[in-house]
């Protein structure tokens, strides 16, 4: 998935960065057609997104596969191609105690994680930012303010992604290219927006309920729960405040990898 993700990433960036920001083209010439841009044909209808619990005979989430194929072309992608690889993701909106545990966790086991992080969490906590681009983690694009995209005007979706991406350049010297809406919302404009900008769009293919930190999963059910969710290509989203997912990360990592996964 990372390998798939970043290739991508690197031909949005190539091709498209030039155009995120940018305001009037000009004024059209006698002889020049006036043409429609492909953004204006684009949907403003917010989506909410999630993977269902329909899979097929692959365990593969079927809302997963079908965001794939309606999303791809605007660089959104939720199950990765590497049928051998379950990518592991962290939503950071906040500390809460548990991201050195998990640090040290997948340092441990030799994982490469990618961690969405929202601006105020680099500004609050730039040493455990730090930690994650030494250890090789991919640091990721949650937005500047944590808005719903699809709420936003075309300008606003794309100061809230560059606006971070500066900061994260001028501050830790690092090139961020993947996005994650917050609260997974979206529109077809505002995936456009993410694509004008370099980026690529990362949902995932499973998430549970590990974010309320007064109402914890108990830590056997959640460990039989997400590895029986098992799949090829597989992106899973964990939230790093949960006291639950830092105490089975261990096992999780060595039970998805006896399940034949690279993780």
């Amino acid at each position: 998935m990372r390998n798939y993700i970043a290739r991508a990433a690197a031909f949005i960036a190539a091709v498209s960065l030039c155009s995120c920001g940018a305001g009037d083209m000009g004024e059209k010439g006698d002889n020049e057609v006036s043409v429609t841009p492909v953004a204006a044909a684009l949907s403003a209808e917010p989506h909410g997104y999630g993977q269902g619990v329909i899979v097929d005979e692959r365990n593969r989430p079927v809302g997963a596969l079908d965001f794939n194929e309606k999303y791809g072309s605007l660089g959104a992608y939720a199950i990765g191609e590497d049928e051998d690889r379950i990518t592991l993701t962290f939503d950071q909106g906040y500390e809460n105690g548990y991201t050195d545990d998990i640090l040290d966790t997948l340092k441990e086991k030799n994982v490469s994680a990618t961690f969405f992080i929202v601006q105020d969490y680099a500004e609050r906590n730039p040493e455990l930012v730090q930690r994650m681009i030494d250890e090789g983690h991919t640091v990721a694009n949650h937005s500047v303010h944590h808005y719903s995209m699809p709420t936003l005007d075309e300008g606003s979706m794309k100061e809230e992604i560059m606006g971070f991406h500066e900061y994260m350049q001028e501050n830790f010297g690092a090139d961020m290219t993947l996005f994650r809406p917050p609260m997974g919302e979206f529109s077809e404009r505002s995936l456009k927006a993410a694509q004008d900008c370099g980026y690529t769009t990362v949902m995932w293919s499973f998430a549970y309920a590990d974010w309320d930190v007064n109402d914890q999963p108990d830590p056997a059910w959640a460990l039989d729960k997400l590895t029986k969710a098992a799949h090829p290509g597989a992106v899973y989203l964990l939230h790093s405040v949960s006291a639950t997912n830092a105490e089975i990360l261990g096992e999780l990592i060595d039970a998805l990898r006896a399940e034949g996964y690279a993780v």
